[in-house]
């Protein structure tokens, strides 16, 4: 089977989307099949190309990291502002159709398999395959067009717009809530006010619409949770299939050494520093512990567009928060073996209640304490498995109570078998990895 996979983000970049395909697209080829991959060059998270792989350009062509082909498409570097990320998305996607129309009409593909967070991107996979006349697999990793609802938050504060340290606690003090700026008094600028609040609502709309067409368009679609695909389904897309995020092996661990107890409760955070994720309820939390007497140290580990504001806060709030930036995958063991707890967090948005981050399965596979902040399949999962302890997302004052619990009780940090148990059997690589081709195997052959 030859399939063509059209994505924004790819190896060597790094990330869940990164690391997701890099595990299909191994086992697919080891299966046998002929995969190429049309993406633009490695420019994640920082904007501008890498310059260690300054060799992949845009229009180049070459092999990948296991065994599949790479095309790279145009790209635009880009800045933190949600607008400036878009058009990269779009440059990329008009780029990723002209070359799959240029490159592969003669060679054509069995499927094309278009995937999020893009929504171009999807764009992009609808026209190639229509004009290749094959059939379209359609990726919702995140739950699009759900999360257009609360666009408005989509926005970073910068450093220079956090609270006051007194007021930072309570809760009009998220640093990171959407910037809500007085009012006009009236007149022309009232007016203008008006015109740009209903231009962006009809854009909301507008992006809605779309996707959810193009969901439908599809001959089938992929989810990642068992809850979006059925809120797809009562939408009217067809064919909706779940394969779940995999907990991807970390090699070298070999389990949390043992450590003398020095009543300091250490929690880990390991993954994307972006908008769904919220840090800011982490950094509120353990300045709130800090100040009730919890002992407990916050480690975040990872890149991403809050970075810079969330270093700003944890200064600001003299919260006993370590912000570093990303590690290699090989250098994780050390940071999950420092870890009592590692945190699971996402903000209190409707769309995210639909996701589960893949770090949860990863934490399950090792068998570490979760302390989430999560709501919907993602708490579930927690609570029915003993991966944890669930708080309320975006609720700084729960998080700090639950790890105060934490440091009363060490021993509700103990985890048993339960969730490595679940994530062997509905998170392993090779499990979801057969489950998609089973998925591309009835879609071509229909």
């Amino acid at each position: 089977m030859r399939i063509l996979l059209l994505s924004h983000y790819y190896e060597p970049e790094v990330g869940a989307p990164q690391q997701r395909w890099a595990s299909l697209v191994e086992r697919f080829v080891r299966a046998g099949h002929e995969v190429s991959v049309i993406a633009p060059p490695p420019h994640y998270p920082r904007g501008p190309l890498d310059p260690a792989h300054a060799d992949q350009r845009p229009g180049t062509v070459h092999a990948g990291q296991r065994g599949e082909t790479l095309h790279r498409t145009a790209f635009r570097p880009y800045d933190t502002e949600v607008g400036s990320r878009f058009a990269d998305q779009l440059v990329a996607a008009a780029s990723a159709t002209r070359l799959a129309a240029t490159r592969f009409r003669r060679h054509r593909p069995d499927v094309v398999v278009a995937t999020v967070p893009s929504l171009p991107m999807l764009a992009a996979g609808s026209a190639v395959a229509t004009a290749l006349r094959v059939p379209l697999v359609v990726e919702m990793r995140d739950a699009w067009p759900d999360l257009l609802d609360v666009a408005e938050e989509w926005e970073l504060a910068s450093p220079h717009d956090l609270p006051a340290p007194e007021t930072a606690h309570g809760a009009a003090g998220e640093a990171m809530a959407p910037r809500h700026h007085p009012a006009p008094a009236g007149g022309l600028d009232s007016l203008r006010s008006g015109a740009r609040d209903a231009v962006r609502r009809g854009g909301m709309t507008t992006l809605h619409r779309v996707a959810t067409g193009l969901q439908r368009r599809g001959t089938a679609v992929v989810t990642t949770t068992e809850s979006f695909a059925d809120t797809l389904r009562a939408r009217g897309v067809r064919s909706v299939h779940v394969v779940r995020n995999g907990a991807h092996p970390l090699l070298g661990w070999t389990g949390r050494p043992a450590r003398e107890p020095d009543g300091t409760l250490r929690v880990l955070y390991a993954g994307t520093l972006g908008r769904a994720q919220g840090l800011s309820t982490v950094v509120k939390a353990a300045s709130l512990a800090a100040r009730a007497g919890t002992p407990v140290r916050v480690r975040i580990v990872g890149a991403g567009a809050e970075g810079e504001v969330l270093a700003a806060l944890a200064r600001r709030l003299d919260a006993p928060v370590d912000v570093r930036g990303t590690v290699p995958r090989a250098e994780l063991v050390e940071q999950y073996a420092w870890a009592d707890s590692v945190l699971v967090v996402l903000r209190a948005w409707r769309g995210l209640s639909l996701t589960v981050p893949s770090k949860l399965y990863e934490a399950m596979s090792l068998g570490v304490h979760v302390s989430a902040s999560v709501a919907g399949e993602a708490a579930d999962i927690v609570e029915q498995t003993g991966a944890g302890h669930v708080s309320p997302p975006g609720d700084a004052q729960a998080l700090a109570d639950l790890w105060q619990t934490l440091v009363d009780d060490p021993r509700r940090l103990s985890v048993g078998a339960g969730p490595r148990d679940w994530v062997r059997e509905h998170a392993s690589d090779d499990r979801l990895a057969g489950r998609y081709l089973d998925v591309l195997h009835e879609v071509v052959g229909a």
